[in-house]
């Protein structure tokens, strides 16, 4: 929502049907635009992407172990709460992108 707003790729979105990144609207409306083989292969590249990387260790892995700690702590209190702190802030982020869409569904802007 706020990238297009100040940049846009130059050059062509789809050269065969002459769609360029600059006539791509932002918000919603930008679904319409992209044509359906482009989701195709948007679709195509995240599936490999989610293929290819860590799919042995989404079988036999820890959920959230990446060998790297971000929310540490060695007091079990403390961990639990920036646990539900991060928890609390990835809703409030979904119920914000949820407002956007809404409002630009709403109206267009």
């Amino acid at each position: 929502y706020i990238t297009p707003q100040y940049y846009k790729f130059p050059g062509f979105l789809s050269p065969s049907l002459g769609v360029k990144f600059s006539d791509v609207p932002n918000g919603l409306a930008a679904f319409s635009k992209v044509p359906a083989l482009g989701w195709v292969q948007i679709i195509f590249f995240a599936g490999i992407v989610e293929g290819s990387f860590g799919f042995n260790d989404y079988k036999s892995g820890t959920p959230g172990e990446y060998g790297w700690k971000v929310l540490t702590s060695s007091d079990p209190a403390e961990k639990t709460k920036k646990l539900k702190a991060e928890l609390a802030n990835g809703r409030l982020a979904m119920m914000a992108i949820i407002g956007m869409f809404f409002q630009d569904g709403l109206t267009g802007s």
